[in-house]
């Protein structure tokens, strides 16, 4: 008998998923800024979103909850009640949010209420964010505590008590500021609080904006401020500036109004930079962190 007869079938070899890196994966929403934040700044806050017609039309009706995060960071739940979650903080994703959080929305319609969503890790190419809702401006309620992830049978329960007690222990005090769009304030201890600000301008564009200012002596908040540096998320520029703890979220509306005013009068201007705003400029991405 020859060798090749006694050889076993191999097994079909899987498909490969190709993995896509998208850089701005909020691009073109309206409330991009705003996305950015709830994913890399807050701790919890929610969302009411709304599906496209034809969506509704293939998956039925049911009430869409955009959530920072989820329990064990879960990337979708259904509740009881035919609810659906979608957690924006998530240990698993690929290289495009977007793709991401549409193929949660998805596999979480295709489930039953109350049952386990899985989401695949790796979605491949399909849907995205923005075919899946109808975009407008996000209808963010912040929230104290991560009670608003539960039915009201649930929140009886002590098990669900104590981890929801674990939960809210590791949210720190965060106001969102109405002085600029997608700005927020938070206290990481008692004396010493930040505001993160995400610019909606290009990346480039905001850049040198901030180093003219930078230049100009006029990138603080105030006294007792310091600017901490900033980092890029998801394709766009997130100022941050220390300041301190003792003061609320109301003090910061004033400085942060005057700084958007300079900002925005700065980016208004045209032409290179000069030798001044070009040192700025290799000081300030100097101290810049890449999230994503």
């Amino acid at each position: 008998m020859s060798k090749r007869r006694n050889q076993r079938p191999s097994a079909p070899k899987r498909e490969k998923v190709r993995d896509i890196f998208v850089a701005r994966p909020f691009e073109g929403l309206a409330d991009e800024p705003e996305w950015i934040a709830l994913r890399e700044l807050v701790p919890a806050a929610s969302a009411p979103l709304t599906l496209r017609p034809e969506i509704i039309e293939e998956y039925g009706d049911r009430p869409i909850t955009l959530s920072t995060v989820l329990p064990m960071a879960w990337p979708a739940m259904t509740r009881q009640d035919g609810r659906v979650f979608i957690g924006l903080q998530r240990h698993v994703q690929s290289g495009d949010v977007s793709r991401d959080l549409a193929v949660a929305i998805l596999s979480a319609l295709r489930t039953e209420p109350g049952d386990t969503v899985s989401v695949p890790a790796l979605p491949g190419e399909g849907p995205r964010l923005q075919d899946v809702l109808v975009d407008g401006p996000l209808e963010i309620t912040m929230h104290d505590g991560f009670e608003y992830w539960l039915d009201a049978d649930q929140a009886e329960d002590p098990t669900v008590k104590a981890s929801l007690e674990r939960a809210n222990a590791s949210i720190y005090p965060t106001v969102r500021l109405a002085a600029g769009r997608a700005a927020y304030w938070c206290r990481v201890a008692p004396d010493k609080g930040h505001v993160r600000w995400v610019l909606p301008d290009t990346e480039d564009r905001a850049l040198d904006t901030l180093a003219r200012l930078s230049a100009a002596q006029e990138l603080l908040l105030g006294e007792q401020t310091k600017f901490a540096g900033m980092f890029r998320a998801h394709g766009l520029l997130v100022p941050v500036w220390d300041i301190p703890g003792e003061a609320e979220a109301a003090d910061w509306e004033a400085p942060l109004a005057d700084f958007a005013k300079r900002y925005a009068d700065t980016l208004a201007e045209t032409g290179s930079l000069d030798a001044d705003a070009r040192r700025a400029k290799q000081g300030l991405i100097g101290r810049q962190l890449t999230l994503r």
